[in-house]
């Protein structure tokens, strides 16, 4: 196995080489429209996913590490860490292009997510190479998907995607706007992550008298709270659509506040396992909201680099400069001084956006597909 200090470079340089890719997936895709070429790419990094992690990266990783961080940085953030942000956004091109929900169709993603994680727990305790096979099988059905759906007459980009020129990308990022979402996802959704990704794992293990049993408990509450979010992902975009991207924003992040906060005034499992679940809500709310705030208030053409830059690349960054602060003041106070930190400064970023954020909401337009060769 690899060492704390291997493990930790062999993330950092992952995370890095995402960012890369998702600034290059959102501008490139945002020129695209809707048609796939990185799709395309996606569909093949998937079906090479169990040769790649078989026969290359875990041979690698134990003779040659330096080779095996290089390759998998680029494999992994060409289809998995950027991957996932570029498949994200290109969902809500095609939702507002045919006038569907982007949470209705994203919620088929977290259902697939429990089923997979559920198995992918079975097939572990058998061998690990059976789930890396799995992904190459489907995503090989992810590729026969993507050569079914091509008929002109159903698929298609907006009539303006192909005008989007350097200036209009420029114009984004000189937007004043633009900034105060970035400040604003970096001060909630950065922290939220550290919250739920580093910290509450060990935090609610440690609730219990015998750690394994609060982990085996943690995985329970995990696989539970994701079918909860699969079917929060379906509804709650008519709830933004009610009370307006801004609005639904800032009740996401109360949400975010409350639960940080619960963890730092509570012990009890039971309590502690309700206030889990609050995630179901919660990040159906952020995402949703995220991506209607975009279109709102910044041409929506560009909507892959909203995201992918303003969101995924803001809150990644968030993450790599917050981490080690956040993990040094952990040492020297616990559990309950940082949950209380978190929470006190994800509030006070909620201020800021009551006062900042734009109220705009998207001027719903029907518009008529125009076909595009594939």
């Amino acid at each position: 196995g690899l060492t704390g200090t291997e493990l930790g470079t062999l993330y950092s340089v992952n995370q890095f080489t995402s960012i890369l890719f998702m600034m290059f997936y959102g501008i490139v895709q945002d020129k695209l429209g809707l048609k796939k070429p990185l799709i395309w790419c996606m569909s093949f990094i998937l079906v090479l996913t169990g040769p790649f992690m078989i026969y290359v990266y875990e041979p690698l990783l134990q003779s040659t590490l330096s080779v095996g961080l290089i390759l998998g940085a680029l494999f992994f953030g060409l289809g998995y860490l950027a991957g996932c942000g570029l498949l994200d956004s290109f969902t809500e091109k095609m939702a507002r292009n045919f006038h569907f929900e982007y949470g209705t169709a994203r919620a088929w993603g977290s259902f697939g997510y429990a089923i997979g994680a559920f198995f992918a727990g079975i097939f572990f305790s058998i061998s690990p190479h059976i789930n890396f096979w799995l992904v190459s099988l489907f995503g090989a059905v992810f590729m026969m998907i993507n050569m079914c759906f091509k008929d002109k007459d159903h698929q298609c980009v907006a009539a303006d995607a192909g005008g989007v020129k350097k200036e209009d990308f420029i114009a984004v990022f000189k937007d004043r706007n633009f900034w105060v979402f970035v400040i604003f996802i970096v001060g909630t959704w950065s922290f939220y992550n550290i919250f739920d990704q580093q910290l509450f794992p060990v935090f609610y293990a440690g609730l219990f008298e015998s750690h394994d049993v609060g982990t085996r408990l943690y995985g329970y509450l995990n696989s539970f709270q994701v079918v909860l979010e699969a079917l929060c992902m379906a509804i709650i975009p008519f709830f933004v659509n009610r009370v307006g991207p801004k609005n639904a924003l800032l009740i996401g992040v109360v949400i975010m506040a409350l639960r940080i906060l619960s963890c730092a005034l509570f012990v009890n499992p039971w309590i502690i396992s309700l206030v889990k679940l609050l995630h179901a809500i919660e990040v159906p709310l952020c995402v949703i909201s995220v991506f209607k705030y975009s279109v709102a208030n910044f041409d929506k053409r560009l909507s892959s680099t909203i995201f992918l830059i303003g969101f995924q690349i803001a809150s990644s960054l968030g993450i790599v400069l917050l981490s080690t602060p956040t993990g040094i003041l952990f040492d020297h106070a616990g559990y309950q001084t940082v949950f209380f930190a978190i929470s006190g400064i994800v509030c006070l970023m909620l201020l800021f956006g009551i006062f900042f954020l734009s109220k705009k909401r998207e001027q719903i337009v029907m518009e008529t597909p125009v076909p595009s060769a594939i």
